[in-house]
């Protein structure tokens, strides 16, 4: 195993922060463009998107751009009437499918020889 891809492999990538195992998930789901710009889509339950886990993501990366999926007056967690709907919404999926036909596996690229 490498070392620098000890925490993806051993599953504690994020260990002790507010978001888990998301790294992780987030990590293997990430797709890299021929720029080498990294696009993920992550569950998100902050008022300021990322706002808890934006210190840690920023240690490795640069954030370019964060998104909300749709208006947050539009999502049932936000809006009460259904908490913890972003566990499994249906705005995610949607977004992972569509970002899963674009580019490279990140993790893939990251971990091949000529990088």
């Amino acid at each position: 195993m490498d070392e620098e891809f000890g925490a993806i492999d051993q599953g504690t990538l994020g260990h002790g922060s507010i978001a888990g195992d998301e790294y992780r998930y987030d990590m293997e789901q990430a797709r890299v463009t021929e720029n080498g710009v990294a696009t993920w889509v992550e569950t998100c339950f902050c008022d300021l998107a990322l706002a808890e886990e934006r210190p840690y993501w920023e240690e490795y990366f640069e954030l370019v751009s964060v998104k909300d999926a749709h208006s947050r007056r539009d999502c049932r967690h936000e809006n009460g009437t259904e908490p913890w709907a972003c566990c499994d919404c249906d705005c995610t999926k949607k977004l992972e499918e569509r970002l899963n036909s674009q580019g490279k596996s990140f993790l893939k690229e990251l971990r091949a020889p000529n990088h």
